[in-house]
């Protein structure tokens, strides 16, 4: 994915690149906005004006007793990684649904979605997490389609050093140290640059 940068020095926000209107097929152009203060795409012909906002990653940890479900990625990027089941949210969903949807989907495993647990930001990719406390329903779980594997972990035997995502080790080590406290809290937190690559 491309991006451009705003001209503004003081925010230097990057915006996705676009080059052609997806309402009529015209070029479009980087300005402002009447009545904005931010760059958009705004289409010559139409004069659509195409807003470009963060992408929602919704996901859960799946609980059964002192283990966890994790899934190993088959897809791009962090191939072979091991993650917690989360993705995009759709159009239509709330954000419990979309939770318990990419379980079933990455992991064919039914979860009782229960509280927010984490919320990340990552404004230099443009998402945001958000990772539900989750109870798994049945035993019933396997690989999805976008898993090779999935597998339940004892905090002792998490693969730490082969998490996909900043997101989801800080999500882990914060259920970990309340599971210690013997309470769940809510986590927030900004996560500002892409984690190193596995074994570094």
């Amino acid at each position: 994915m491309h991006f451009c940068l705003t001209q503004d020095p003081d925010t230097w926000e990057s915006i996705p690149a676009m080059n052609y209107c997806s309402e009529c097929g015209a070029p479009v152009i980087l300005k402002v906005p009447l009545g904005d203060n931010l760059p958009r795409y705004v289409c010559g012909r139409c004069h659509a004006i195409h807003y470009q906002n963060p992408k929602m990653v919704v996901g859960c940890i799946p609980e059964q007793g002192h283990e966890i479900l994790l899934c190993r990625r088959a897809i791009d990027p962090r191939y072979g990684l091991w993650t917690l089941p989360a993705g995009f949210m759709e159009n239509g969903e709330t954000t419990a649904a979309a939770a318990a949807r990419e379980a079933q989907e990455e992991a064919n495993a039914q979860v009782d979605i229960g509280c927010l647990f984490s919320l990340f930001n990552l404004p230099h990719i443009n998402q945001v997490y958000l990772i539900f406390h989750g109870r798994l329903l049945n035993a019933d779980y396997a690989a999805g389609t976008e898993s090779l594997e999935v597998r339940l972990f004892r905090e002792t035997d998490i693969p730490w050093d082969q998490l996909a995502f900043p997101a989801i080790q800080h999500t882990l080590q914060h259920y970990y140290e309340d599971r210690r406290n013997g309470k769940l809290s809510f986590h927030m937190g900004d996560i500002t640059a892409p984690m190193p690559a596995a074994g570094r």
